[in-house]
């Protein structure tokens, strides 16, 4: 015999800190019979902003029944401190659209997880530059859509690839090594929807053939940087890093190696936690509940 498991929803937002927000949220989640299953805050005092994210599910007769009347119970709260808030289904699957060029470690990565179950995400659609990873994509049941891209067809091409999204729903773009810069204009459309995977410990080793100039230079770590996207080249908010150790012994060819690894497993966990609205924007920076 199994009982059915209640709804849960999840709470982001942030606003101008003050004194009184956990409590009303809190509070109006006790008046209506909503149990927590997650909670975490975080006040900057430095941009004086208040940021949380809360997990909940009814426990009690009181609970609103839809997702519509848990964003109207909250909607008093959120106008009362001029939030930027966000109240999901917990087990809703974002929807995503890859973009990739010819590297495949990150995109193979992703489909992995996803087709295992192992990433609690929708991926709608693969877009690319080049023909080559089309058997990998639509070996794992995905439409993939090659879309070649030059100075004289740019603008025309990323249309084709909001063309895409928004034919498949998608809430987010990815680019798993697609090695093509987007448009301000773009950059600016897809503002805390798009993610980047970046081949080094940013800010260091920007630009073309990293682990070349990291290999000049005899570095110790090398490491990869997963943020959103914005017109300014590889400088948006960070929402994960990690690094590797290597030494003397390690060729140019090791350093790939190590870091398309570190590379698939950054843009994996950034891509996890923003499925899992675990994310918030905190200006150039991020706060990231995990």
């Amino acid at each position: 015999m199994t009982t059915e498991r209640p709804a849960a929803f999840v709470l982001t937002f942030s606003c101008v800190d003050a004194v009184g927000i956990v409590a009303a949220v809190t509070g109006l989640l006790a008046e209506t019979d909503g149990f927590i299953l997650d909670s975490q805050q975080y006040a900057d005092l430095d941009s004086g902003r208040f940021f949380m994210r809360v997990e909940f599910r009814g426990a009690g007769p009181r609970f609103p029944q839809t997702l519509d009347a848990v964003r109207a119970a909250f909607a008093p709260i959120v106008a009362r401190f001029a939030m930027e808030a966000r109240i999901s289904d917990a087990d809703a699957k974002p929807r995503f659209v890859i973009a990739v060029s010819q590297g495949s470690h990150c995109l193979n990565d992703l489909l992995h997880r996803w087709s295992t179950g192992n990433l609690a995400i929708d991926i709608v659609g693969v877009v690319s530059n080049h023909d080559h990873l089309r058997r990998l994509t639509e070996w794992h049941g995905v439409p993939f859509h090659y879309l070649p891209v030059s100075d004289a067809n740019r603008a025309e091409q990323e249309a084709a690839m909001l063309d895409v999204m928004a034919r498949g729903g998608a809430d987010y773009l990815v680019l798993a090594r697609y090695m093509q810069v987007l448009s301000a204009d773009l950059s600016a459309r897809l503002s805390g929807r798009c993610i980047n995977i970046h081949h080094s410990f940013l800010p260091g080793f920007k630009g073309a053939k990293p682990y070349h100039r990291a290999h000049e230079r005899g570095v110790k770590l090398i490491g990869a940087t997963a943020h959103f996207v914005t017109s300014d080249l590889d400088e948006g908010p960070i929402i994960e890093q990690a690094v590797e150790r290597v030494d003397h012994r390690d060729g140019i060819d090791d350093l790939i190696r190590i870091g398309r690894d570190v590379e698939a497993q950054v843009l994996a966990r950034a891509v996890r936690w923003v499925a899992e609205q675990r994310v918030l924007i905190d200006g150039r920076k991020t706060v990231v509940f995990r």
